[in-house]
């Protein structure tokens, strides 16, 4: 094992220094092992891990590349890990997202446009004033994923984007069991469109921070 993380970490340096860039090709296995001073079998090991985290890219028959390394990709690790998260950890991934995400929506208020706050709005207005839970929850990230991508911080995105998946469990249960769960959850959308409408930057963020910090007292409120 120790040898892979030697192999991993020789291929990074090539990578960080600018030696292979996004898109380059590969030296042939047998050349890039005799240069980087390690064994063929410790090569394609540290290959194949780099290729599950999106740093490389293995093409049957063509070689392998390095990737585009957009922080998307890259990031799509980071979903896959998530997704083994325990139960006691979901209030964490809360807090993680009350901190990020209305600082992205903040971000947003200055850049999203008329259009899509327009598509935002008819969103809301199709699911009208008693949609089930799961419509609810789907919209709601829907939503969210709507108005982040506009922060223009591709990182940002893509990190909140890895950590939904822990709190929609949450976001459903609480929709069946907390009585104004629905129509709080409306209300508090419309309010952080209301404010994007606005270019209010500081109420975006409030609204959002809101509306987050429900669900995590809702959850606290249940442990």
């Amino acid at each position: 094992m120790a040898v892979t993380d030697e192999a991993i970490e020789k291929i990074k340096g090539m990578i960080v220094s600018g030696a292979l860039r996004p898109g380059d090709r590969l030296p042939k296995e047998s050349e890039l092992a005799a240069e980087l001073g390690l064994s063929r079998n410790s090569l394609r090991e540290a290959v194949r891990a780099l290729s599950l985290i999106r740093i490389l890219d293995v093409r049957q028959g063509d070689g392998t590349y390095v990737t585009s390394l957009d922080p998307q990709l890259l990031l799509e690790a980071l979903s896959f890990v998530v997704d083994f998260h325990r139960d006691d950890t979901v209030l964490e991934f809360l807090a993680v997202r009350r901190i990020l995400e209305p600082a992205a929506t903040a971000m947003a208020a200055a850049r999203i446009s008329e259009a899509e706050l327009d598509a935002l709005t008819e969103q809301l207005d199709a699911l009208g004033a008693a949609p089930s839970v799961e419509e609810l929850v789907a919209c709601d990230l829907e939503f969210h994923r709507g108005i982040v991508q506009w922060s223009g911080n591709s990182v940002l995105c893509s990190l909140l984007d890895g950590l939904s998946g822990p709190t929609t469990r949450a976001r459903v249960w609480r929709g069946l069991t907390q009585e104004d769960a629905v129509s709080r959850t409306l209300r508090e959308h419309r309010a952080i469109l209301g404010a994007l409408r606005d270019r209010d930057a500081e109420a975006a963020r409030s609204w959002a921070t809101v509306h987050i910090a429900s669900v995590e007292q809702w959850l606290r409120s249940t442990l």
